[in-house]
């Protein structure tokens, strides 16, 4: 019956000239790097526990959430078991595991993430890295790489630097380069006296940390930019202006993160001339609610629109597209899985569009004709094919996989105190 729906459903796209069999070898090759931090909360494994700080939040008790590296990684892997597809791996400083040694975050080595390399080549993963720059009493003021204090800098350039060590490690020890983004929370809550040495400041500090170089190869790396957050309101220190100057200058990827920007702004919009300049982009897919609120991804209108941008763009390959959400109200290997489902979902989706046939449209002023088949192209039988690919995958088909994510939460998370 299933055969017959996708027969069927195959056949409307192939009217257009979209080819089915080549958006299912085309979909297969894209990975998405998948965030650890939802598995615990962002809370890390550091000797020194601390709390969120930098306008982070998670909202929620959900019981159930990881308590260390083993835990964490047996979650990654019941969510990547549901998963269409073969993924990455996105990791945070703080998820070190030093055997109980209280190892400051800019003493952070490769040694310390033996066990996340281990697991990821039994695996056949990547690892992407983040340095952590915030929840850490060098943040409290809101400053890090900006910081007027000379010392608190070094501080942190010294973390970025060992952060992009690490990565290298990952590229060198799992033959795909690691992706390492730099996002710091740097801003003040009321209206500047002066914006240009704050953003001097950051801008020297990157400097030396890019100053010792890595060949693509191992280490990619990215800048991330934010509009505001809490504690600030007012003024962020590395806006958007800022990381894209900064990244075209000197030859870094532009992280472009959905909930970073005003609410009547949408990354989607800003992909096709960030791709005309730049040979990559990185994106961290999250869903705002009303500010950066990063809810996990649904299959809502604005994730369509990124996954059409970045197919009509031919750069399926450029973009490097990664998750960053968080939810501990509802089951955490749950939540990943229905954003790393929905990216995919939206991709395939996208993939199935005659975006030439519509191109062609628009060059011609046709644009009755192509507003009307924009339209009916939403209502196209897609569940049939998004079903078998998910079949041919080997995950679960439809909502099946809740009963795997029930007797995971009943067998394994459910015992953890």
């Amino acid at each position: 019956m299933a055969n017959t729906a996708f027969t069927e459903a195959k056949s409307h796209y192939e009217r257009f000239g979209v080819n089915v069999e080549e958006a299912f070898e085309k979909m297969a090759q894209v990975p998405i790097s998948v965030h650890c931090w939802q598995g615990d909360d962002i809370t890390g494994f550091e000797v020194a526990q601390r709390e969120l700080s930098g306008g982070i939040d998670v909202t929620g008790n959900y019981p159930g959430k990881a308590r260390n590296g083993e835990e964490l990684r047996a979650d990654l892997d019941q969510a990547l078991a549901l998963i269409p597809g073969k993924h990455r791996i996105n990791l945070h400083a703080i998820y070190a595991e030093t055997n109980g040694e209280d190892v400051d975050r800019d003493a952070i080595e490769p040694k310390h993430f033996e066990k996340w390399v281990a697991w990821a080549k039994e695996r056949g993963l990547g690892l992407d890295f983040n340095p952590t720059v915030f929840a850490h009493p060098k943040a409290e003021d809101g400053l890090t790489l900006s910081h007027p204090d000379p010392e608190i800098r070094e501080f942190w350039i010294n973390h970025c630097k060992a952060s992009r060590k690490i990565a290298a490690y990952f590229g060198e020890q799992l033959g795909t380069p690691s992706l390492v983004n730099i996002w710091v929370p740097d801003g003040y809550k009321d209206t500047p006296s002066d914006r240009l040495t704050p953003r001097r400041r950051l801008k020297e500090s990157l400097d030396e940390i890019y100053s010792e170089s890595f060949d693509e190869s191992l280490v990619l790396d990215a800048v991330e930019s934010k509009l505001f957050g809490i504690g600030s309101e007012a003024y962020v220190v590395g806006s958007h202006e800022f990381y894209m100057s900064y990244a075209q200058q000197n030859q870094k990827l532009c992280l472009l993160d959905s909930g970073h920007f005003h609410p009547t702004e949408t990354i989607s919009n800003k992909l096709s001339s960030l791709l005309l300049f730049n040979e990559k982009v990185a994106l961290h897919v999250s869903r705002p609610v009303r500010w950066d609120s990063d809810h996990v991804v649904t299959f809502d209108d604005e994730l369509k629109e990124i996954a059409h941008e970045i197919v009509r763009s031919d750069a399926l390959e450029r973009v490097s597209i990664g998750l960053d959400f968080f939810d501990a109200s509802i089951n955490r290997v749950a939540a990943w899985t229905i954003g790393t489902r929905n990216t995919v979902k939206a991709l395939l989706y996208a993939l199935l569009e005659p975006s030439e046939h519509l191109k062609s449209l628009q060059e011609e002023g046709n644009f009755t004709e192509r507003l009307a088949l924009l339209e009916e192209f939403k209502t196209y039988p897609f569940g049939a094919i998004w079903d078998e690919y998910c079949q041919r995958q080997q995950v679960p088909v439809k909502e099946s996989w809740l009963k795997d994510i029930q007797k995971y939460e009943e067998d394994t998370q459910s015992k953890r105190v």
